[in-house]
């Protein structure tokens, strides 16, 4: 089986845990993820399955849609609810006018310094393991971009949900933070939901328990999308027959080996690739300057 499984993650699972029982039940060897959860939040989880491992490259790097809960008044070591309380002060009724105030001064490209508690890498080790030692190595702050942030609900005096959306990497439960040290009240982020990691959508998850029926019933193909749907928004390009086994080695294909004219894209475009109408893989258009012509390099085969 090769393609893609939107799982919905519960609580209290690591992505790794996911991963596991998916193998572990469809027999498949071959399982992964485009971007980890962390244990206590739920929401979009895609695994790839197969020959689809080797597509996670064109899918964890797209942009993610969150809904978060965001505390007030109380700021913690691991930035969520879970961890140890690092400051506590009493709060007044924060009007919705002054929290959008403050979450518009983070949208666009700005710059995040990861938790403590993540799995982020500083010389050779995750951050979480210097944590566990009792050090706070001095981290450099990385550039993420949001995109937006809408305000769906006020809870209480000091507590909202907001949804946000962003790049790779973004840390909901530090922007929390870092949202909370804006209005010096500190926060917290006290529960998290991914509702899409493009292009899956909460809308279309499967829950483990689904999982376990289908393989029960023998239909868990029905569950799985194609390498090539995932791949939708690229756009598509068919090679001529008789260069099927110059592509399927890897060759280069030059201009004419395709049924569409290579010179109307743009450099360093990836395309999808087919023969004959049958998905094989992704393309990147190069240009040859000698001949001053494009050509097309095979870059990832899924056959």
């Amino acid at each position: 089986m090769d393609g893609f499984i939107n799982i919905l993650k519960p609580p209290g699972m690591t992505s790794h845990d996911v991963v596991y029982f998916i193998r572990k039940i469809t027999g498949i060897k071959k399982v992964g993820h485009t971007g980890t959860l962390d244990p206590e939040a739920a929401g979009v989880l895609p695994l790839c399955l197969g020959k689809a491992t080797r597509a996670a490259q064109y899918v964890v790097d797209r942009n993610k849609t969150y809904r978060a809960n965001i505390k007030f008044g109380i700021t913690t070591d691991t930035q969520d609810k879970y961890g140890n309380v690092l400051n506590k002060v009493s709060v007044p009724d924060i009007p919705i006018a002054d929290f959008k105030k403050a979450t518009n001064k983070f949208i666009g490209l700005i710059t995040q310094i990861p938790p403590l508690y993540s799995a982020v890498k500083h010389k050779g080790k995750r951050l979480y393991q210097y944590a566990h030692e009792g050090q706070s190595p001095t981290i450099k702050g990385r550039q993420i971009r949001i995109y937006g942030i809408r305000i769906i609900k006020k809870l209480s005096c000091d507590e909202f949900i907001f949804d946000v959306t962003c790049s790779k990497g973004t840390y909901i439960r530090t922007l929390c933070h870092d949202i909370g040290m804006e209005l010096s009240y500190g926060a917290h982020m006290s529960q998290l939901i991914r509702l899409n990691s493009f292009p899956f959508d909460i809308k279309d998850t499967y829950t483990i328990e689904d999982i376990k029926l289908a393989v029960r019933k023998g239909n868990l193909n029905s569950y799985i999308v194609s390498i090539d749907k995932v791949l939708f928004d690229y756009d598509k390009i068919s090679i001529k027959d008789k260069f099927k086994k110059a592509a399927l080695n890897g060759n280069i294909i030059y201009n004419g080996g395709t049924e569409e004219d290579l010179q109307k894209y743009e450099i360093n475009k990836e395309l999808r690739l087919y023969i004959n109408q049958c998905f094989i893989g992704v393309g990147i258009v190069h240009y040859d300057e000698k001949n001053r012509n494009n050509y097309l390099k095979i870059k990832t085969l899924f056959v």
